[in-house]
């Protein structure tokens, strides 16, 4: 029996265009895996993100929450297959969001390292994590539409579903709403 992930990636195989891989494990794989809280007083998202290129061994799951205690920062929520390296100060603020999968911004997912280049919405849905694509302002996504991902792809938590935010761009295609190296605001001015 085919699993719907991999008919999507078998069909998305098919389809012209470059070769897709295999599906990568869903959520539901990492079901039962302790979720773990880090608060090390992060700035901003980037400094959040420059730590965790750091951890060996690195997580399967990692998203960025931004908390108010002490004082308002950035904090992680971590997810290993194995045991997990020496963290810091925990953040029950941070496992509380991700276990409530109400809050959070995604960094690394199962299928993350697929995300690269041009993708079909249906390819995103079949080969990573993500489980809802939305175009900003206008619901959901056409599974048919190209996502140029700029290989920066995070998706957020969203009423216990993990959901990639997209905005129209140029040729008709759909870009992440949030981009690597977004525009300051006011930078006109």
């Amino acid at each position: 029996m085919i699993q719907p992930a991999a008919a999507a990636a078998s069909q998305a195989a098919a389809a012209p265009g470059p070769a897709i891989p295999a599906p990568a494990p869903g959520l539901g794989d990492l079901a039962g895996l302790p979720v773990h809280g880090v608060s090390l007083e992060h700035p901003d998202t980037v400094a959040a993100e420059h730590w965790l290129a750091s951890l060996s061994p690195a997580p399967v799951l990692a998203c960025t929450h931004l908390v108010r205690s002490p004082r308002p920062h950035v904090a992680l929520s971590l997810v290993f297959t194995d045991a997990a390296p020496e963290l810091g100060a925990e953040s029950p603020d941070a496992v509380a969001a991700h276990v409530a999968r109400g809050s959070g911004r995604a960094v690394l997912y199962p299928g993350v390292e697929l995300l690269v280049g041009t993708l079909r919405v249906a390819d995103i849905l079949a080969l990573s994590a993500i489980e809802q694509v939305e175009v900003l302002g206008g619901g959901e996504a056409d599974p048919a539409a190209l996502i140029d991902t700029g290989g920066f792809v995070r998706p957020q938590w969203r009423a216990g579903v993990l959901t990639l935010t997209t905005t129209p761009a140029a040729g008709g295609r759909l870009v992440p709403f949030e981009t690597r190296h977004p525009t300051p605001c006011c930078a006109a001015h």
